[in-house]
Formats: structure tokens, C-alpha cells, sequence
């Protein structure tokens, strides 16, 4: 073998790697400027991508062999998919800190210079990979500060009422639509899914994770008798807010085991939501809060009059269905649970 080989072979792999960390810096970069929309988070990223070009010499660059190159043609089932917006940014800082790791590994045979610079620049990518963890505000982050969750039912100005909710405090809705056709779902679900980004609100879809999918949903709620935790989970991944219906304690510990975000804790009261269905009352939202470590939203003929009810059984949030939707002024009806559950004026 020459001994130019080794060397050609050593220069397009620093080629491939610094294309690979300015590829991926720039993915991150348009979340940074598109979705958190901050400027200092954008500049960051340029000048890392701007570093990584300067140090892409005509050298290297002349190295290039694309046609000839058998990781073009190279894939996997991981790269063809993502499970959320923020999957597509965690994945693309760990391509940036591969290439970069490839880059300093490389580059002590080729300039100790280089591979100084490669090594700042890859603790730089770190930091800023954990400063976007602190500016991302997930699901998963927002739910855990949720007490409030309306559950829709049918009304002729669905969206309007839920649009009033959100002025009034909301910030995790579910669509139930248990009767509607797939078409009038998504209909419904495209509104309060735009409703829903606009106020920084949760949205959740009833039973079907596949359409949840579609609606880019920030997870699903599944019945005992719907498709199982594990399964949404798969469809929707791991940043998903994935939540259970229980009514017995067997079933608030099988959705523990199962790995559900939360769960429904009812029904309270009787409730033509749930049209035949024996309540489960306050002992069963007492015994949750004391035994089950997970969010738990009490949900069942619950009003502003009965609250106060389950607050006292240890109940800390509560999911609401016609108190809201039916409510004469849902804006204030949202602020006057808010102020319930948080213990001050909301609005």
C-alpha cells in the first residue's frame, strides 16, 4: 500500500466528520432560532458552525470522494425516524459530539493544532447542549406543573369554549371524542392542537395514539379497555405525557408498572361521562395520594362546590369535564379551580 493512501484515507475522514458536526450544529441552530427564539442561542451555534468551517482546509477539502464512499449508501431504522421535535435536536447534538470526538481522535495525526481546537470546540458543544436542555420546555416539564386538565365533550363551540379556558389559566387539555369520525377528530384536534401551541398549553388526545401521531399531540390518555401504555409509548416515545384510567387500586398499580405519567383517578361521582359506572369516591383518591407515587387527576362529576372535597382527601389535581365546557364563562369558571388548586388568585 503508497503511503499516500494512509494519508488521503486520514484527511477524508477529518472531512466527512467536520461536515457531519456543521450538519448537525445547523439542525440544532433552527430550533434555536425558529422554535426558542433566542438570539444569543443562534449566535452560538453560527460561530461553531463558522469554527468548524475554517478548519475544512482546501487540503481536506480536495480529499473528498463521494461516489467511492460506502457509507453513503449505509443506513439505520433509528436514522429514519424521530419521535418528536425535540428528538430530532437531542439527536442531532449527539451526531455533533460523535464527529467531534472522531475529529480529535483523527486530528492528533494530522496537526496538534487542530485537534486543539477540536477539543474546545467539543466541550463548547456540550455546554451548550445543557443550555438548551434548561431552555427546552418539554411535555414531560410543563405536566409536571399542570393541576388543572379539561377534558372536552361534545359542544357546538368546542373550540371556543377551550380557547377561553386557556385565556383563563389552562394548560393541559384533552380532546374526547368517542363518537366522531377520524376526519372530524383530526379537524377538531388541528384547532386545539394551534390553540394549544399559542398559549403554551399541553394537548391530549383520547385513546388513539395513532391519530395523537399525526396531530403531533403531546401524548395520549388510554382507558383500560384502549390500547396499553406500552404501546402509545412506542408510537408516540419517550418524551410523550402518557396517561391511564383507573378505577381500583390493581389497576393504578398495573399503570405504574406499565410506565404511565399519570394516571385518572375516578370516577368521584356519578357522572354521565361515565354513564353507569359505580363512582369510586373520596377513598379511592386518598388511597392514590397516599400509595401510588405518580400524578394522580381525581375526575368524576367534579365542581367548584365538590373540590374542595377531594383537596382534603389529598387529591392535588383534578381533571374537569362539563364544569368547564358547560360553564355560562369558562375563562373565569378555568381561574376559579386555578386559584382552588394553587391556593391564589389567578388571571
Amino acid at each position: 500500500m503508497s503511503s499516500l493512501v494512509p494519508e488521503k484515507a486520514l484527511l477524508r475522514i477529518l472531512d466527512a466528520n467536520l461536515d457531519r458536526a456543521r450538519e448537525g450544529i445547523r439542525v440544532v441552530e433552527e430550533w434555536a432560532r425558529f422554535a426558542l427564539e433566542n438570539g444569543k442561542l443562534v449566535d452560538q451555534c453560527k460561530s461553531l458552525r463558522h469554527e468548524l468551517a475554517a478548519l475544512q482546509s482546501p487540503t481536506i477539502c480536495q480529499s473528498r470522494n463521494t461516489p467511492e464512499d460506502p457509507g453513503t449508501s449505509l443506513s439505520h431504522p433509528d436514522e429514519e425516524k424521530r419521535s418528536s421535535l425535540t428528538g430530532v435536536v437531542r439527536a442531532n447534538f449527539v451526531r455533533t459530539q460523535e464527529a467531534l470526538r472522531v475529529l480529535e481522535e483523527y486530528g492528533k495525526l494530522y496537526d496538534a493544532s487542530f485537534t486543539a481546537h477540536i477539543k474546545n470546540l467539543r466541550y463548547r458543544v456540550y455546554t451548550l447542549e445543557q443550555i438548551f436542555n434548561q431552555s427546552m420546555s418539554t411535555a414531560q416539564q410543563v405536566f409536571t406543573q399542570c393541576r388543572l386538565y379539561l377534558v372536552t365533550s361534545p359542544h357546538p363551540n368546542l373550540v371556543e369554549v377551550v380557547e377561553q379556558a386557556l385565556l383563563g389559566g389552562l394548560r393541559l387539555v384533552q380532546l374526547r371524542e368517542k363518537t366522531s369520525s377520524d376526519s372530524e377528530i383530526m379537524r377538531l384536534g388541528r384547532a386545539l392542537r394551534k390553540l394549544c401551541t399559542d398559549h403554551r398549553a399541553l394537548f391530549i388526545l383520547n385513546d388513539r395514539p395513532d391519530l395523537a401521531l399525526a396531530l403531533e399531540c403531546d401524548g395520549v390518555h388510554v382507558g383500560q379497555e384502549d390500547a396499553g401504555v406500552a404501546l402509545a409509548r412506542r408510537i408516540l416515545g419517550a418524551d410523550a405525557v402518557i396517561g391511564r384510567s383507573t378505577h381500583r387500586p390493581t389497576e393504578a398499580m398495573a399503570a405504574l408498572a406499565e410506565g404511565a405519567d399519570y394516571i385518572g383517578v375516578g370516577p368521584v361521582y356519578a357522572t354521565p361521562t361515565k354513564a353507569g359506572r359505580e363512582p369510586v369516591g373520596l377513598e379511592y383518591v386518598r388511597y392514590c395520594a397516599e400509595q401510588i407515587p405518580l400524578p394522580g387527576f381525581a375526575i368524576g362529576g367534579l365542581d367548584l362546590e365538590n373540590i374542595d372535597k377531594v383537596l382534603q382527601a389529598g387529591g392535588t389535581r383534578v381533571a374537569v369535564v362539563r364544569a368547564i365546557m358547560n360553564a355560562p364563562d369558562p375563562k373565569h369558571t378555568t381561574q376559579q379551580f386555578l386559584e382552588k388548586l394553587h391556593g391564589q388568585p389567578q388571571g
